[in-house]
């Protein structure tokens, strides 16, 4: 498949609807692509290394790919900036961006591509009062639009809705010109988006209940893993008891050679 530009993203808006995984391995994003998954999004690291996400890409080339920048790590415009650039340099179509407003207009700009975050975003919960969905107001979803408008003014591509009312998705989704990525925000978004960790069923902490398991690589990880320490305990058995290696592991060495190998070292001595 060719991959997916700007331009078919707003002119699939209102049409179909779009699929969005985050993925975390190459293996994952070659996985997605070969099952036609629309967009990937990738992320640096809050620790200063980074995900494989040069990797991710080789992987998936033909798939739309987001990269995020780490939150809570650049100082100033300048920072985001610079790492902005370099991530399109590895192949990000889009970037998304956690930063105040400002730093989005900044990007866009500059003609970089950036996506936004509203509805709850995780690690500004504190400020709606924890881990919980926000819109179930008045106040809170006329919060969430005016948020949304803000990024669409700042010239951000789209944003990142999660865990907003469904309700308040769709109606927002209609007003605005970016694409809405849904995550837990109801099926009227303009792309759904979940986390392969949840579909592949191998997170280890809390499923949240907008997700969806469509299998259980937890079990057959921990499986995999028993299987593992059994073939590792062989192993090592048969070391301990001259099973391993036996005749067929060994290379040979025809007997007039070997003569005069024994021939040479014991000369040599």
């Amino acid at each position: 498949m060719s991959k997916l530009t700007l331009k078919d993203l707003f002119e699939a808006k209102g049409k179909r609807h779009l699929t969005q995984v985050f993925v975390r391995t190459p293996n994952e994003a070659a996985a997605c692509e070969e099952a036609g998954i629309d967009m990937l999004v990738a992320a640096e690291l809050h620790d200063g290394q980074s995900s494989d996400y040069v990797g991710i890409r080789k992987a998936a080339p033909n798939t739309f790919l987001t990269i995020g920048l780490a939150v809570n790590t650049y100082a100033n415009h300048a920072d985001v900036m610079r790492n902005a650039y370099r991530l399109m340099g590895v192949g990000a179509d889009t970037l998304y961006c956690g930063y105040g407003i400002p730093t989005i207009k900044a990007l866009a700009d500059e003609y970089v591509p950036v996506v936004g975050h509203v509805g709850l975003v995780p690690y500004r919960n504190s400020w709606h009062g924890g881990m919980k969905a926000v819109g179930k107001t008045a106040a809170e979803a006329i919060r969430v639009w005016e948020l949304t408008k803000q990024y669409e003014d700042a010239g951000a591509v789209g944003v990142e809705m999660e865990v907003v009312p469904a309700q308040v998705a769709t109606e927002i989704s209609k007003c605005t010109k970016m694409l809405i990525i849904g995550m837990g925000a109801g099926v009227n978004c303009d792309v759904q988006y979940l986390f392969a960790t949840d579909i592949l069923g191998d997170n280890e902490g809390h499923v949240p209940r907008h997700s969806k398991v469509y299998r259980d690589f937890k079990s057959e990880y921990h499986r995999l893993h028993r299987e593992s320490v059994a073939a590792f305990e062989e192993f090592r058995s048969d070391v301990l008891t001259g099973a391993y290696p036996a005749p067929q592991n060994d290379v040979s060495i025809d007997k007039r050679e070997l003569s005069n190998f024994l021939k040479a070292i014991k000369l040599s001595r």
